[in-house]
């Protein structure tokens, strides 16, 4: 039997959220409704209240989330009832050619739930990211929950659903970071402080943290870099060299996604460095102009990173048990606990750069 829960949708292209009614189905085959317990306020929200991902409103917000799963649909063998999950909006398929190769982490062929959640009125709502989950339940494909160890608590477990993972899994998954490397990170907002996390737990020896707000240093401290760097003092590029013994870094995260952080980062890298992508740029954007014997001259790679390149069924509960053995702070990316009520507060902060990460708890 559906169920009526309180969720948080963008009704309209650029207008405020409302806390509306929502009509979650019982699950069918294949798909799984979860009990959300804490759910992340992720930029890619506010992508998609301003209309910078699609026009298909309303959208049901929220996808950076944790919770147990409720009911499960015909043929689910994945998770069951009671199990605590990350929701996670790479449900591979393994029938695509990225599957098909051995490497599910870009399965090309993602899927969600079949049925729709709608309001009161009977009008679908489009879920963020496939998830929803500003909201008291949700519906979900079954392959979008990750079982993970329950002595987590939910308001860190999900952050890897979204901006942890992504960051992480830049460093890690996409660039390869490892013992004795160099790292540079720009921009230390969550996605970026998530990375330097990850080059500490690769081993890296120098990590560097570039940001113009010296606050946002002082936070990536905290999670392991070793120097920082504000960018509005002077050359980055240059004080990158400086602290790699006048060559670059081996690996340079590019977590703005500006022309001109991504043209910092491909100066500030060594020869056959690596130039990770993993800010999201805006559709107007355009890569700045660089003579083509730059980019053979330097050699390496330059690479765009999806999701961290993440696997959820590989990467949730190892990133989870090394929190719970104290080797991966996630609860330093919790600036507040809010309430529903509070996402457009929450989005006015993220915004002005005051906090990491709001976490509604339900």
């Amino acid at each position: 039997m559906a169920q009526e829960v309180r969720g948080v949708v963008s009704l309209e292209k650029g207008k405020p959220v409302s806390v509306e009614t929502i009509v979650v189905p019982d699950p069918g085959p294949g798909e799984a409704v979860v009990q959300v317990q804490a759910c992340g306020v992720c930029h890619t929200d506010l992508h998609y209240r301003e209309g910078g991902i699609n026009d298909e409103f309303p959208f049901l917000l929220g996808h950076e989330a944790a919770g147990i799963v409720e009911s499960v649909g015909e043929g689910v063998t994945e998770v069951a009832p009671g199990d605590f999950v990350i929701l996670n909006w790479r449900a591979v398929c393994g029938q695509c050619r990225a599957c098909l190769k051995g490497k599910p982490w870009y399965c090309f062929n993602t899927h969600n739930a079949t049925q729709k959640m709608t309001l009161t009125s009977g009008q679908e709502l489009s879920p963020a990211l496939g998830i929803g989950a500003f909201v008291e339940k949700t519906l979900v494909a079954a392959g979008q929950c990750t079982k993970v160890n329950p002595a987590a608590t939910p308001q860190v477990a999900g952050l890897l659903g979204c901006g942890v993972m992504a960051g992480i899994g830049a460093a890690i998954n996409t660039g390869g970071i490892g013992r004795g490397d160099s790292i540079a990170v720009i921009g230390c907002g969550g996605v970026g402080d998530a990375a330097i996390a990850g080059a500490q737990l690769a081993g890296a020896s120098t990590i560097i943290a570039v940001d113009r707000d010296d606050r946002k240093l002082e936070w990536a401290k905290g999670f392991g870099a070793t120097h920082t760097i504000n960018a509005s003092a002077g050359d980055p590029v240059e004080a990158i060299k400086e602290l790699t013994g006048g060559f670059g870094a081996d690996v340079v995260v590019d977590a703005v996604g500006r022309p001109e952080t991504w043209k910092q980062a491909f100066l500030a890298r060594d020869l056959a460095g690596t130039v990770v992508l993993v800010g999201v740029p805006t559709p107007d954007m355009i890569a700045p102009e660089l003579p083509l014997i730059e980019y053979f001259g330097r050699g390496g790679a330059l690479k765009s990173s999806w999701y961290g390149d993440c696997l959820p069924s590989r990467d949730f509960p190892m990133l989870v048990d090394l929190h719970l053995q104290g080797r991966l702070p996630l609860e330093k990316f919790v600036s507040e606990e809010i309430g529903l009520e509070d996402i457009e507060s929450a989005f006015d902060k993220m915004h002005k750069g005051d906090v990491l990460r709001s976490v509604v708890v339900l």
